[in-house]
């Protein structure tokens, strides 16, 4: 088993679909470097235009994943497109049931 990882992508003016575009292409990519499992990937839409990403690392993926020149490239155009934020900035993390609108990876 690896380590599951909620992660929340606001997108920077202007970068809204170039931000949807790259964590389409996120897991993926991290999936062709053996850095995370088979357990299928979800993101949804918070209602400000955050993208919510879920997903399994394999054990020990993380650490590899910083030494990865892919993997860096990936995250350099993630930092260009979003900022990253704290899941309980979002206004649903407040509610008992967190609802968000389903995004096809």
């Amino acid at each position: 088993m690896g380590t599951m990882v909620i992660v929340a992508y606001r997108p920077k003016p202007g970068c809204a679909g170039a931000l949807e575009a790259l964590v389409r292409e996120h897991v993926p990519c991290l999936r062709t470097l053996g850095l995370v499992t088979e357990r299928p990937a979800q993101a949804m839409r918070a209602k400000d235009g955050t993208i919510v990403e879920v997903f399994e690392w394999e054990h020990g993926a993380i650490e590899a994943a910083h030494n990865s020149s892919r993997v860096a490239d990936l995250w350099e155009r993630f930092a260009n497109t979003c900022e990253y934020v704290p899941l309980g900035e979002l206004p649903e993390a407040e509610a008992m049931f967190a609802e968000f609108e389903p995004m096809p990876l």
